[in-house]
């Protein structure tokens, strides 16, 4: 931190170091800044929660408090990256993530190379199923009819000097 205060020459100004510290403090740069808080209990807790996350009260749900360990996480609607618009100006554009965005809780299971969710098949599932059962039947009618006529390849008997002669040992004389 002295470093960047001498390189920006912060420390010449006329500032409390505490606010200095509060500056740096705020960037978040370890883990446990963004751990989530305890479970809301009241509804001046979860106004707080929905504050935090950048959210209206009236949106902000929590995750159930079931022992999982989400705590104050907002429950929000699961939404892939591919579905979100292309030609948006995103701030981070490879991610499609704006900066402050209150991420997913499995966000890394809905980046554009992972799980698409808010896919629309071209061809529904029971089609997909139904077709699978046909072609693996039709596969198994072919090998019942067949089954009853072994498939071999043809070969003649190999053609030695003389059948039935020895013609070398490793015996001794």
């Amino acid at each position: 931190m002295s470093l960047i205060a001498k390189i920006t020459k912060i420390s010449k100004l006329n500032v409390p170091r505490t606010s200095l510290n509060t500056f740096f403090r705020t960037a978040s740069m370890w883990n446990k800044d963004w751990k989530p808080g305890p479970y809301p209990r009241t509804e001046a807790e979860r106004k707080a929660a929905a504050l935090k996350y950048g959210l209206e009260p009236s949106e902000y749900q929590p995750y159930p408090d079931d022992g999982t360990g989400h705590g104050d996480y907002p429950m929000l609607p699961e939404r892939s990256a591919e579905s979100k618009d292309p030609y948006y100006t995103w701030d981070f554009p490879e991610l499609k993530k704006n900066l402050h965005e209150t991420m997913q809780l499995e966000e890394d299971m809905y980046g554009e190379t992972r799980f698409y969710i808010n896919q629309r098949l071209r061809i529904s599932l029971r089609e997909q199923v139904l077709t699978f059962v046909g072609v693996m039947l039709a596969l198994y009618g072919i090998y019942e009819v067949l089954d009853p006529y072994p498939m071999f390849r043809p070969v003649k008997p190999k053609q030695l000097a003389a059948d039935g002669k020895t013609h070398y040992t490793f015996e001794l004389e």
